[in-house]
């Protein structure tokens, strides 16, 4: 992987592929940028693609203590090694991140987010911030499989399906990345979609969900990723709503990167 410093110092890794406008890619919750591998070879016909480990993940590093703004930072780097500009898009709460990174004026060409997990009421903002507490407590005392847990609770998991990850070749890679769940967080902020930082946002935005709820998330209100959506691109001011059918939480790559290749390309 090629190396960018961010603004701290902080070394931040990430594959570079394709040629053509850039485009910048952010993950979610637990991943470390392997989750954006598939989309980013579809992209990469078409654009110079960045997909990169956030903070704390794979090969980039972290330098403490944590904040929203150095991760925006992390962005701001990868955009100036792009060339100064590029088209961002962002999955799950990495899409909050690259929307706060519009928000705070980096040279963002296009934004495309996809279902941002934003609460849409005040009641499910309260269960989000019992989640943060608890999360809190479990990484202060080093209980990472416990965060995973939480998370996964959180997201909707059952029983069955915390006791296989549990005991699947992925938990060592998921409790190592288990800390940068706060982090998460914080690009979350108290929950609720951030209406007012979301105004100044002026680039044209893309906010998309999936037309099929998650397999793995029944435990989630039905429409709790479009209620969020809305909320989204009602406070944009130059925003496009859009659902895509057939797709859960997680695309089909080939699909989801036809309408990014279609909105990056207008």
């Amino acid at each position: 992987m090629a190396q960018v410093r961010s603004n701290d110092g902080t070394v931040i890794a990430y594959d570079r592929s394709g040629a053509g406008p850039a485009v910048v890619l952010v993950g979610g919750g637990l991943d470390d940028g392997s989750e954006n591998a598939a989309i980013a070879a579809e992209l990469a016909r078409h654009f110079t693609v960045y997909n990169y480990a956030r903070r704390g993940r794979g090969g980039s590093g972290d330098t403490p203590p944590y904040s929203v703004a150095r991760e925006i930072d992390d962005i701001q780097a990868l955009i100036g090694a792009a060339g100064g500009s590029a088209h961002v898009f962002g999955a799950s709460s990495g899409g909050a991140l690259a929307l706060e990174a519009a928000a705070a004026g980096l040279a963002i060409d296009r934004i495309a987010v996809y279902e941002v997990p934003y609460m849409s009421d005040a009641m499910m903002a309260t269960h989000w911030s019992t989640y943060v507490d608890h999360l809190t407590v479990a990484l202060a005392e080093g209980r990472h499989w416990d965060a995973v847990e939480l998370f996964m609770r959180l997201a909707g998991s059952s029983d069955d399906e915390v006791a296989a990850a549990r005991n699947s070749p992925f938990a060592p890679g998921l409790r190592a990345l288990a800390p940068t769940l706060a982090y998460d967080a914080a690009c979350l902020g108290d929950g609720l979609p951030p209406v007012t930082r979301l105004a100044r946002v002026m680039q044209p935005a893309l906010v998309a969900t999936g037309g099929v709820p998650d397999q793995h998330m029944q435990g989630l209100q039905p429409g709790f990723f479009d209620a969020a959506a809305d909320t989204i691109t009602a406070a944009l001011p130059n925003a496009e709503r859009r659902i895509i059918e057939g797709q859960s939480h997680v695309a089909d790559p080939s699909v989801f990167a036809a309408v990014l290749v279609e909105f990056f390309t207008q």
